[in-house]
């Protein structure tokens, strides 16, 4: 590709790690870890323009695609197993899909990456259809398994994003909504689970939650259709209700035990069910 650098490839900007003590090793690090917000700062209006199409898909009963190999197909699972959980939605709407299957997702699994016909039967074994939005992930941009699902995307009138940390790659250029993460070198030359994974996570976290927010699933700053899988999440549920409706512990645990989650809570009550 014309002016395609992998500069998640090149080398480190330290050498002779071996040789630092922990304190350097670990100062180091943290001082690569610091470029990562501004490079995703960068990325700021294309992330925008990703989760405007994601917002559009879902409130018409879409979905939200992820798809990735190695680190970066486990950080799309990871975001996506985080929504039902935590915005209280069906786990059907955001699915993240890896190269190799769930075995992948604790194991390398070689060359499921390099198909270039798997990806799209994965997406299929979804009935995948143009009201839903494909996202790949991969810090090269050049993940065989990714780019050639994206491809028949496009052929199927699918909306396709990416998240990837080389400009101009061919990943980039085959999805209609590329967000570029140019973090640079690793502190580990080609180790891309540490910065550009960073920032891949840090997209991810904000292409769902400003989603969530966008299709009504947060009140005030509050997680008032979270699970309450826990007794943690009870007690937080609990604390919401009381300070949105000023009563008791004892009354708002009643509310929250017979309707089960705080958004109805809080609605029952105010509209006289106590």
């Amino acid at each position: 590709m014309i002016n395609f650098t992998k500069t998640t490839e090149q080398d480190s900007n330290y050498n002779h790690l071996e040789k630092m003590s922990l304190p350097e090793l670990l100062n180091n690090i943290n001082q690569e870890d610091k470029s990562v917000p501004l490079a995703v700062e960068k990325a700021l209006p294309q992330i925008e323009k990703l989760v405007e199409q994601i917002v559009e898909k879902l409130k018409i009963g879409g979905r939200l695609f992820y798809m990735g190999a190695g680190t970066s197909g486990r950080l799309g699972i990871l975001d996506a197993s985080e929504c039902p959980p935590t915005f209280g939605v069906s786990p059907d709407i955001v699915i993240g899909i890896i190269a190799g299957g769930d075995h992948a997702i604790r194991n390398a699994v070689e060359f499921a990456e390099d198909s270039l016909t798997q990806g799209w039967e994965d997406l299929k074994a979804y009935n995948i259809s143009s009201k839903d939005v494909v996202v790949g992930i991969a810090a090269s941009g050049t993940t065989p398994y990714v780019i050639a699902a994206l491809e028949q995307c496009n052929k199927n009138n699918i909306i396709t994003g990416c998240i990837a940390c080389n400009k101009n790659s061919p990943l980039s250029l085959k999805a209609q909504f590329p967000v570029e993460l140019i973090v640079g070198p690793e502190f580990v030359t080609g180790s891309s689970r540490m910065k550009a994974g960073t920032a891949q996570k840090l997209v991810l976290n904000m292409i769902t939650t400003s989603t969530m927010i966008q299709l009504g699933h947060i009140k005030g700053n509050k997680m008032v259709d979270m699970q309450l899988s826990n007794n943690k999440l009870f007690d937080r549920g609990t604390k919401m209700i009381m300070a949105e409706l000023d009563i008791p512990r004892t009354e708002a645990e009643t509310l929250l035990k017979t309707y089960k989650n705080v958004r109805l809570a809080i609605q029952n009550y105010n509209n006289g069910r106590k």
